[in-house]
C-alpha cells in the first residue's frame, strides 16, 4: 500500500485556516471525559433547545417522506418565506422574491461559494479584524489581495471609517461587514453604513453583510441593514441563517439573499457543492420563520441578562476589562495587563479552570490580547466560570 505523503497534499490546502473554537471544543470534551467539569463558553451555539413547533414541522415533512433531492437553490415555499420574512424585518424599500435567496446547509458554505462566484486571483478584498474566520481562510484560499482594517475597542468595536475610505480603491471587489459582530459584540450604527455605503457607490463594489446575529439585538433602537439603505439592495448580499436566532446550529440551515443574477451564479456552486439541503430541515425554517416569535424574544432576553451578569463579572477581575457588547452573544475582554499571549491564557483557563473559551488572536491579528466568551451558558455556568477565573488566574505564568 502507498503511504501518503505531504507532497501529495495540494499547495493549496496551506492557504486554509481553521476555526479554532471547535479546536477548543474537542479538547474540552477530552477534559469533561475524565469527569471535570467544563463551562462551555468556546462555542457560538445557544444552549437552548429548538422551540417545539420547529422540531414538530420537520418530523411531519419527514412522516410525510418529505426524503428526496430538492432544488439547488432551496424549495421554492422556503425561499419565497425568507423573501418576505427579510423584506419586512429589514423594511426593504423593495421586497425581495425567491430568486434572490439561495439556501444552504448553514451560512459557512454560502460563504464560500459566495467569494468563489465573484473573487479572482488578485483582487482587493476587505473585511473587518478581529472577524469570522471563514472570510480570511475562503478569501485567501482563493488569492484575493485581503486587506484588514482593524475594529477599534475605543469605538465599541467599530471601525474607523476613515481608515477604510482610505484602503478602498476602484480595484477593491468586496468588503464584508458583520453587524452584530463575531467575535466582538460590536453593532454598526446607521452612519457607518451610510458611509460604507457611499464608498460602495464611489468605488463599485460589493458588499457582504453577514447578518447572521441580526436577532440577537440589545440596543432600543431597530436592527438596520445596509441593504435598506438608497441604492444598497443592488449591491448587497445578505448572508444569514437559523443557527442563533432559533437554536438550530445543528440542523444546517443558512442563506443569502443578492440580486437575481448573482444569485444564479452562487446556486451553480451549491449544486457543485453540497447538490441540496434536507426537504424536512427546510420545512422547519419554515415553521421558523411563520410560527410564533415569543420563542426568539425570550432566548434573547435571557441572553441579554447573561450578558450583563458575564460582562460585570468579567469587569471585576484584576486586569481584565470588557465592553458591553450590543449584539450576538459574546464578550471580548481585554488581557493585555496580563498578557499578550491570549492563545495560552485562554489554553490555562481550560486546563486549570475548567473555562472553555477562545483567544482572541484566533480571530486575527487585531484580536491579540483578548478573549472570546460566548454567553450562550447558564447563569449558573457563567458564576462559576467567573469564579474559577478568579481562582486561577493568580496562578497563571504568561
Amino acid at each position: 500500500m502507498l503511504a501518503v505523503h505531504e507532497n501529495r497534499i495540494a499547495d493549496a490546502v496551506s492557504r486554509l485556516g481553521a476555526e479554532n473554537a471547535f479546536q477548543v471544543l474537542a479538547r474540552a470534551r477530552e477534559i469533561e471525559a475524565t469527569g471535570r467539569r467544563v463551562v462551555h463558553m468556546e462555542i457560538g451555539e445557544p444552549d437552548f433547545d429548538t422551540p417545539e413547533h420547529i422540531k414538530k414541522a420537520a418530523v411531519e415533512s419527514m412522516m410525510a417522506h418529505d426524503t428526496h433531492y430538492t432544488p439547488s437553490a432551496g424549495i421554492v415555499e422556503l425561499r419565497e418565506t425568507i423573501a418576505e420574512y427579510a423584506s419586512r424585518l429589514r423594511k426593504m424599500p423593495k421586497a425581495y422574491t425567491a430568486a434572490n435567496v439561495t439556501v444552504s446547509p448553514g451560512a459557512k458554505p454560502i460563504i464560500w461559494n459566495i467569494l468563489s462566484a465573484i473573487i479572482n486571483p488578485g483582487d482587493d478584498f476587505i473585511y473587518f479584524d478581529p472577524a469570522y474566520p471563514a472570510y480570511g481562510s475562503a478569501s485567501t484560499y482563493l488569492q484575493a489581495n485581503v486587506i484588514r482594517i482593524p475594529l477599534l475597542e475605543s469605538r465599541n468595536w467599530r471601525m474607523d471609517l476613515d481608515e477604510l475610505a482610505s484602503r478602498v480603491s476602484d480595484k477593491t471587489k468586496a468588503v464584508v461587514i458583520n453587524s452584530p459582530h463575531n467575535p466582538t459584540g460590536g453593532v454598526l450604527m446607521r452612519e457607518d453604513l451610510e458611509r460604507i455605503a457611499e464608498l460602495a457607490h464611489k468605488h463599485d463594489f460589493l458588499v457582504i453583510s453577514d447578518e447572521i446575529y441580526s436577532r440577537n439585538f440589545y440596543l432600543d433602537s431597530d436592527f438596520v441593514s445596509i441593504a435598506s439603505l438608497p441604492g444598497m439592495q443592488e449591491r448587497t448580499i445578505i448572508v444569514d441563517g437559523f443557527s442563533k436566532a432559533y437554536a438550530m446550529t445543528g440542523w444546517r440551515l443558512g442563506y443569502a439573499i443578492m440580486p437575481e443574477k448573482l444569485c444564479q451564479t452562487v446556486t451553480l456552486f451549491n449544486n457543485n457543492t453540497f447538490s441540496c439541503v434536507a426537504t424536512f430541515v427546510q420545512k422547519a425554517g419554515i415553521a421558523a420563520l411563520t410560527g410564533p416569535d415569543e420563542p426568539v424574544q425570550k432566548m434573547n432576553a435571557i441572553f441579554r441578562e447573561r450578558r450583563d451578569r458575564l460582562v460585570t463579572g468579567l469587569n471585576q477581575i484584576p486586569g481584565m476589562s470588557c465592553t458591553l457588547p450590543e449584539g450576538a452573544f459574546y464578550a471580548f475582554p481585554n488581557v493585555q495587563q496580563i498578557t499578550q499571549d491570549d492563545k495560552a491564557l485562554a489554553s490555562f483557563l481550560l486546563e486549570e479552570g475548567g473555562i472553555a473559551c477562545g483567544g482572541g488572536s484566533s480571530f486575527g491579528p487585531a484580536g491579540k490580547g483578548y478573549l472570546r466568551f460566548s454567553y450562550a451558558a447558564s447563569l449558573d455556568d457563567i458564576d462559576y466560570a467567573l469564579a474559577q477565573i478568579r481562582d486561577v488566574l493568580p496562578r497563571f505564568k504568561g
